[in-house]
């Protein structure tokens, strides 16, 4: 999951009609549904939502003003850069460099290790005043707001996006997911897992356990984002999602409940292939 922009500012800004703000992001998410009280596991775009004044902060504010002081938000952080080398997909590297890399990586540290492709909104919220993250090397999330905590806490080394996890905190908060500008939706992992058709792999990575740096292997999903688009267009199709302008983006709301529960029955039922 990569949220990769290769747009400059200045097109950004000649393509924006007026300045977005942090007051009319706001508004525009209460107008999309957003509400007080809400918790949202977001995923955004930045360059999207149009010029905003104040960048990635100011979107922050704008969600955290949408859903108020009894809200929650939360954004996956992931740090798939300390994962063994030979399994690297986009980002391969020679295989002469593997115990290079395997013997230098530093150990996950959720206080100071930098998310890598969750995008700049993702990245601003896991580094905001009060926020929590949870202590996962590979798949942790931020959170910010009255649940931040509990959906953070106790986040298992294996199957780290199935039960136990952030998304399935999320889910027993009967939380809601926020698309601004991009179709990711991490939540639909939690439902790879639940449905039970995804093969298990071994994941790897350097931890901190004792004070000490640790290399472990755990069990993990082998999740397929590639399986997503034909549940994601039968679950729109159910009138479920609600869609709307937050900025420039197409955005949309729904609830992660109803979105997992849908996509564990599909996949459980062989409606699709993974």
């Amino acid at each position: 999951m990569l949220f990769r922009s290769s747009v400059s500012e200045a097109d950004i800004i000649a393509r924006t009609d007026t300045p977005r703000t942090r007051a009319t992001l706001a508004g525009d998410l209460r107008r999309l549904g957003v509400q007080p009280g809400d918790t949202l596991i977001v995923h955004a775009s930045l360059s999207s939502l149009g010029w905003v004044a104040g960048g990635a902060a100011a979107v922050v504010q704008a969600l955290q003003d949408a859903v108020g002081p009894q809200g929650s938000l939360v954004v996956p952080t992931f740090t798939l850069n300390l994962t063994d080398p030979a399994g690297w997909g986009r980002t391969k590297v020679p295989e002469a460099w593997w115990p290079v890399i395997r013997a230098a990586l530093p150990a996950f540290n959720p206080a100071v290790t930098p998310s890598r492709g969750m995008g700049r909104v993702a990245e601003t919220l896991r580094t905001w005043p009060g926020a929590r993250r949870s202590d996962h090397p590979h798949s942790s999330f931020a959170a910010w707001g009255r649940h931040a905590e509990h959906v953070t806490a106790d986040h298992p080394l294996a199957f780290s996006l199935g039960e136990g996890s952030p998304l399935a905190r999320v889910y027993d908060l009967n939380g809601r997911v926020l698309l601004l500008g991009t179709d990711v939706n991490t939540s639909l992992h939690l439902a790879e897992v639940r449905a039970g058709h995804r093969p298990t792999v071994p994941f790897s990575g350097p931890v901190l356990a004792g004070g000490e740096r640790r290399w472990v292997t755990f069990d993990e999903a082998d999740y397929h984002e590639q399986a997503f688009p034909p549940v994601k267009a039968a679950f729109e199709a159910t009138g479920a999602v609600t869609v709307g302008q937050v900025g420039s983006a197409t955005a949309k709301l729904m609830s992660q409940r109803a979105l997992v529960d849908f996509a564990t029955r599909w996949w459980r039922d062989g409606m699709t292939e993974a």
